[in-house]
């Protein structure tokens, strides 16, 4: 089976620098960095007692990794309304909508979206608003969240698209 069923003539695999992101149904500007999708399950070992120089091992409790979200440091609020949501200033929570399901999308060179992930139940763990500020740099300001999650799939429902 083709590596691209579709476009079984693609012989690149799809660059890691076209994605967007969205919470609440809209886009999210400016995302520039996102952090692996990782998961990992631990190893149950056991072995039978009459048994003492073999262990058989089956899969255990799945846990999903932090992603960290970075954009350049603008006017937008996003990023910081959603922090603020799991803790402000006096230490106040919003129960009620501090996690967030978002869709990560990644799009082919011609900008058609080639697949798409769901991660779940996210919510900010840390807020950096600003980076370290040097009157002698000459780089962007760069903000970045940190989303601890429960969980991601692939969304099925977005197909290879035919590529011309």
């Amino acid at each position: 089976m083709p590596e691209f069923p579709v476009n079984p003539q693609r012989l690149d695999p799809y660059k890691n620098f076209k994605f967007r992101l969205k919470w609440d149904g809209r886009y999210v500007a400016g995302i520039s960095k996102v952090s692996a999708l990782i998961r990992h399950t631990e190893v149950v070992k056991h072995r039978e007692g009459g048994d003492p120089s073999t262990s058989h091992k089956s899969p255990g409790r799945t846990e999903y990794e932090a992603i960290t979200l970075e954009r350049g440091v603008t006017q937008d609020l996003e990023f910081e309304a959603w922090a603020n949501l799991a803790y402000t200033y006096g230490g106040q929570m919003s129960l009620k909508n501090f996690r967030k399901d978002i869709v990560l999308e990644l799009y082919n060179e011609a900008g058609q979206l080639v697949m798409a992930y769901k991660i779940f139940r996210c919510w900010v763990s840390e807020y950096q608003a600003l980076p370290d500020l040097d009157a002698n740099g000459a780089a962007v300001a760069i903000q970045h969240i940190k989303l601890e999650n429960e969980g991601w799939e692939r969304d099925t429902s977005v197909v290879e698209p035919v590529e011309t």
